[in-house]
């Protein structure tokens, strides 16, 4: 009884954790706010999150639906071990983006159409993967690991948050519906 407590209590603290971290990161400057990765790091996986997912036609991409913020607390928490795959992959961008155009600080500084340029050279690599990877979920995944701001990529999918959801009839109890 006591172990079950104690672990009840510990999820609840995690879990308060989690919220207030979420609640933290809908501020305008995710940028400066990150923990795992350098201003200067944050703002290439926000522009390379933009070009994998972007927003189009007024629909939000993974900028606005803050895949930064979920990639940034996966490398600080669970995800700890793809910090020098993002590390490395982030300074190799920025190598590449200043050899492609002269006087760039690096690849966020690209216009778009460069930055797809300078991308369609990595998306073999393990880092291209990787990002792409942590983009979908930290578009997708539930908003209280840091992504997914107010459930915009729910929304583009055309899922509305609700708390229970009700199955579906269909082929497997066509006969239960039949009855009713």
């Amino acid at each position: 009884m006591a172990a079950g407590a104690a672990w009840a209590a510990a999820d609840l603290i995690e879990i308060e954790d989690a919220l207030a971290f979420a609640s933290q990161q809908t501020s305008a400057n995710l940028v400066a706010q990150t923990r795992a990765l350098t201003p200067a790091q944050a703002e290439v996986v926000s522009a390379l999150t933009s070009r994998i997912l972007p927003a189009v036609d007024g629909r939000p991409g993974a900028r606005e639906a803050g895949a930064l913020a979920f990639i940034d607390r996966a490398l600080a928490t669970f995800n700890a071990a793809q910090r020098p795959l993002y590390t490395q992959g982030i300074a190799d961008l920025n190598r590449r983006a200043q050899a492609r155009v002269t006087r760039v600080t690096g690849f966020a500084a690209l216009t778009s159409g460069q930055q797809d340029e300078v991308i369609r050279e990595i998306e073999a690599t393990p880092f291209f993967q990787a990002v792409r990877l942590d983009t979908i979920v930290g578009t997708f995944a539930l908003p209280s690991w840091g992504g997914n701001r107010d459930y915009m990529g729910w929304h583009l999918l055309g899922l509305e948050h609700q708390m229970a959801f009700q199955a579906p009839f269909g082929y497997y109890d066509a006969d239960a519906n039949r009855r009713n």
